[in-house]
Order: C-alpha cells, then sequence, then structure tokens
C-alpha cells in the first residue's frame, strides 16, 4: 500500500506555465499516493487540470500563512510544501523522501538540494550550512530554505507550523528552532533534488526591511534573552556591512526598528538544550 502524501503548492497566480510544471511535478510521482492543494494566495489560478483543488484565499496573507492555509485541506502523515516557481527533480522525489522518514522517526524537516533549471550556480543560500562544502553532501542543519521541503504533520503540530506573521523572508529559520525544539532533527539531503531558478533576494523590493524586521522577531520569539541580545548584534553589524547603497541601509535600519517596535507574535523561548544541539550541528543560534 503506497503512503499518502500531503502537497500543499503555493502561487499568487502571477506564474502560470510554472505553476502548471510545479504540480505535474507532484502528480507525476510513483510510488506515493498524493493529495494536493494549490493555495491561491490573494488570486484565483488557472490553467490547472480539471481534477486540481484549488483553495482562493481572498487576499495576500504571504508566505507562511499561505502554506499553513493549505495544511488542513490536504491528508497524510507527511506534507510536501512547494513554491510555484520549483519543481521536484524526478517522479521518485516523494517516495525516496518517505522512505528516509519511515527510516529516522526523529526526523522532523527534510530540504533537498536545489538545482537550477538552466544549469546556472545555486545561491549559498540554498545550501543551509556555514559551511556550505559539497552541495551533494547531506547533514543535519540548523535553517533551511524553504522553497521545497517536507515535513512530519506531528512535527508541524508540536512546533506550530509556519509562522504567519513573518509575511516573508526568515520563516524557514523559525520552523527549523522550533522544530529541533521539538525533539527532532532537521536534515539537508543532497541525494534528493528540486529544481528552482537561482534569483538573487533582492528581487524583491523590501527584501531589507523584511529581512531585518523578521530577524528582530526570530531574537524576540525564539532565544533565550543573553542569546537574542547576541544573535541582533552579531547580525546587525553583518547585515550593515553587507550593504552598498544607502537606501538599502535604511530600509535594513527601519526594520530592526519595527522588529524592536511591533509585538511580532508570542514569545516561546527554546531550551538551552535545544541551542546545545544547534550548535552541535554546526551553527549555533548566534549567527
Amino acid at each position: 500500500m503506497n503512503p499518502t502524501i500531503a502537497c500543499v503548492v503555493l502561487t499568487q497566480a502571477k506564474r502560470p506555465d510554472e505553476l502548471k510544471r510545479a504540480v505535474e511535478s507532484v502528480l507525476g510521482q510513483r510510488g506515493v499516493d498524493v493529495d494536493l492543494i494549490v493555495v491561491g494566495n490573494g488570486a484565483r489560478p488557472d490553467n490547472l487540470p480539471d481534477d486540481v483543488r484549488i483553495k482562493e484565499l481572498p487576499e495576500n496573507v504571504g508566505i507562511p500563512a499561505g502554506r499553513n492555509a493549505g495544511i488542513d485541506e490536504v491528508t497524510g502523515e507527511l506534507l510536501l510544501f512547494l513554491d510555484d516557481d520549483a519543481y521536484l527533480a524526478d517522479d521518485n522525489f516523494l517516495a525516496r523522501a518517505a522512505g528516509l522518514f519511515a527510516a529516522d522517526p526523529n526526523l522532523g524537516v527534510v530540504q533537498p538540494r536545489v538545482l537550477d533549471p538552466e544549469g546556472e550556480r545555486s545561491p549559498r543560500r540554498f545550501v543551509p550550512r556555514l559551511r556550505v562544502g559539497d552541495d551533494r553532501s547531506s547533514s543535519d542543519v540548523v535553517v533551511l530554505w524553504e522553497g521545497t521541503c517536507v515535513a512530519r504533520r506531528v512535527t508541524l503540530e508540536r512546533s506550530g507550523a509556519w509562522p504567519g506573521e513573518f509575511f516573508f523572508m526568515h520563516e524557514g529559520i523559525e520552523l527549523a528552532w522550533r522544530v529541533i525544539d521539538a525533539g527532532y532533527t532537521v536534515r539537508y539531503c543532497g541525494e534528493l533534488e528540486t529544481y528552482h531558478p537561482a534569483v538573487a533576494h533582492e528581487r524583491h523590493p523590501d527584501v531589507y526591511y523584511q529581512g531585518a524586521r523578521n530577524r528582530v522577531w526570530l531574537a524576540k520569539r525564539n532565544l533565550p534573552a543573553v542569546i537574542a541580545v547576541l544573535y541582533l548584534g552579531n547580525w546587525l553589524i553583518l547585515d550593515f556591512a553587507r550593504v552598498r547603497r544607502l537606501a538599502a541601509a535604511k530600509e535594513l535600519l527601519r526594520g530592526y526598528y519595527d522588529g524592536l517596535r511591533l509585538p511580532g507574535g508570542g514569545r516561546r523561548p527554546i531550551s538551552w538544550r535545544a541551542a546545545w544541539r544547534m550548535t552541535r550541528a554546526g551553527r549555533p543560534p548566534l549567527i
């Protein structure tokens, strides 16, 4: 009997050809049954097969909240989250992912290796390690890239799923931290592959603001006070050292200010044990 995989594809209906390709890559999976929902984030997608279910949200609620909106619409102990500009590299992706979860009951979330469809070099952030190394090499990680990932449903329930307040940027960091705090591991799997264009974060006009604001919210929501101060101090230095334009620096400053000023959701600090597990995995929650 094939396992059932719940699949949530998120779209704003601005890339119909890419969305169709993403959906077809899910429907073409072998060795599993898929329960698929396409979440239209403030828009209704078209150009899809008639039997594909669509959940249209009345407004764009952001990427993490959009993913959360699809979770209860599908059944399966494992959930695939797929952005509309990504697609699975082969037709046994989900079957092999299911095998990884079956073999390790402590595995909470899996992120695959990300390849550019045109053969371009993928950005460093697609391999969520301080030392990227060989992107074909698998390891436990502390953060994750969110465009394609598979999660255990019970893990999402215990960790609180995606942080809807973030809208976009850094939601994968919070999810990974909360998953680790719940006692599970987050795994980068080089043997699983997905396709996504090698695009820069800067394509989003408010990336500096969102990144800075959510960075503060990450610390406020999740870190013990002493670690939070060190974490934000490190990132403040890194962020301002990297920018080359005055306008970007101003957006960073505005984001950090609003992150401190605005509530950003409830506080639930991770345990010191979780912080130690992150450190052992190669990335303490200081950077």
